[in-house]
């Protein structure tokens, strides 16, 4: 009988593994992450940033996805200019399956109006995908009375290196941002297998098609409230391939206390309805230091199985030296 559910997993993880090159990872801390979501938004704090994140997705699931980034951006008041570095590491399943990338980013900001400044952004990085075949279980491995040690299988590679490029564009003025990206322009190869024309390669990474944006309403200071109450209401949409999701959502920041909610899902689009989860947020912002935790409550037909998703990002602002110019803040959340 144990045999048998080991057989069973086998194939599903496998079926799986078939499907799971056509999404990226994802935060649902979007902008506290967000050198990942467009590199625009490198150097637009005017102060040097180290950021952390990690991600718990389905913790309920054994060998479920995880996911660690960490990044450091930094403003140029001469040119300016914003310079970025990102790296990132997915791990999932019983053979560790991996995607890894480090890589550099570039943004310019000038003024189009007196009120409206944009960002072009630039992303070249060094991806590769891993996995651990000494871990995974083979059908030739299987009898009924037990599990032999090893395969007659003829193994793939364990690792496959690529790069690739991303760009992107923000608008933003004091009240609302809007931006757009554009990943895998060089569509890298995750392949384990060797293809001798890049036609017949399944396994080359789809072109991620993101747009984002959102309004910053700011409550006036009253006697009995001195503490300016800000209200940021956020969209995010991602397409990749088939795959489609729509994340919206509000945040309420009164210092130092950050809350948000938002429903990640198209509920209303019948060809792509993926109703996902409903998201939660609290976060302090402490003068340089921002702490955020949310927790994603699974609200599909895995409500029962995945355990939801748990994410905790940090991130420390700190300045060497004063800058003449600082660039003008955007207002979009940080978590």
């Amino acid at each position: 009988m144990q045999i048998m559910k080991k057989a069973v997993f086998i194939v599903i993880m496998i079926a799986g593994m078939a499907d799971a090159f056509a999404q990226d990872p994802q935060f649902s801390q979007f902008y506290s992450n967000y050198l990942y979501l467009a590199p625009s938004f490198a150097g637009l704090s005017g102060k040097n940033r180290i950021t952390a994140n990690y991600r718990n997705q389905w913790p309920e699931i054994d060998n479920g996805f995880e996911t660690y980034s960490v990044s450091f951006d930094m403003f140029i008041d001469k040119f300016s200019s914003g310079f970025g570095l990102l790296a990132y590491q997915d791990v999932a399943g019983s053979g560790k399956l991996r995607n890894t990338s480090i890589g550099i980013q570039y943004a310019y900001d000038f003024n189009i109006t007196k009120s409206w400044h944009l960002r072009p952004g630039l992303h070249f990085n060094y991806t590769q995908r891993g996995i651990d075949f000494s871990k995974l279980i083979w059908s030739d491995q299987i009898s009924p009375d037990q599990i032999y040690p090893e395969t007659g299988e003829l193994l793939p590679m364990e690792n496959i290196g690529d790069i690739d490029f991303a760009t992107s564009l923000i608008a933003y003025s004091e009240r609302a941002w809007f931006g757009t990206s554009i990943d895998h322009l060089l569509r890298p190869n995750q392949s384990f297998y060797y293809y001798d024309e890049e036609q017949g390669n399944p396994a080359k990474v789809p072109v991620k098609y993101t747009f984002f944006g959102g309004v910053k309403f700011t409550m006036p200071q009253q006697l009995l409230r001195p503490v300016p109450t800000t209200i940021q209401l956020a969209f995010l949409y991602k397409q990749q391939e088939e795959f489609r999701q729509l994340d919206f959502g509000v945040y309420w920041y009164r210092n130092p206390v950050v809350i948000g909610v938002w429903y990640r899902g198209i509920p209303f689009y019948k060809e792509t309805f993926n109703r996902d989860a409903i998201t939660f947020l609290v976060g302090l912002k402490t003068g340089n230091f921002n702490i955020g935790y949310s927790y994603d409550l699974t609200i599909s037909r895995l409500i029962t199985n995945t355990g939801g998703a748990h994410e905790i990002s940090v991130s420390y602002l700190f300045r060497i030296k004063p800058i003449k110019h600082k660039p003008k803040a955007i207002p979009c959340p940080e978590f």
